[in-house]
């Protein structure tokens, strides 16, 4: 065989196999899935702000390990725990973070950004709520 032949036959198999492997990595991923969209506070009255640890529950809804390479969470947010070792298809893991909440009028907007080898990565979970200096209604009912 000449010198380009071959180089073309090289070519071919190499572009042959990378699709074959594509397609294979296509249908077998690792997938965090959340338990709940996010965490809402609600509205909230200023005497009775909520402590700010919120335990993030998340299960591999794929069919390879999942690997949590970091966890991020924004303004103040600490991340005191997250799984260090592979989840398991079908298995789950949990984040726990805490941040503090101040006894005042405020939007709660807070993100916790999960990088992974997920397919969806960076996953980014969100924590809302409202503190409001209104007294909840009482209703009186005889």
């Amino acid at each position: 065989m000449n010198m380009p032949l071959k180089s073309l036959m090289l070519i071919a198999c190499v572009f042959f196999y990378a699709h074959i492997l594509e397609a294979q990595n296509s249908n077998s991923e690792a997938l965090l899935k959340f338990d709940k969209e996010n965490h809402n506070f609600g509205k909230v009255y200023i005497d009775d702000v909520p402590e700010g640890k919120v335990d993030i529950g998340f299960t591999n809804a794929g069919t390879q390990p999942l690997v949590l390479s970091n966890v991020r969470g924004c303004c103040g947010t600490r991340i005191i725990d997250w799984p260090k070792h592979p989840i398991l298809p079908g298995q789950s893991g949990t984040v726990k973070i805490e941040f503090e909440i101040q006894p005042r009028v405020q939007t709660i907007s807070r993100t916790v950004t999960i990088l992974s080898n997920s397919k969806n990565s960076p996953d980014i979970f969100r924590i809302i709520g409202e503190i409001t200096d209104e007294q909840p209604q009482i209703i009186n009912r005889r």
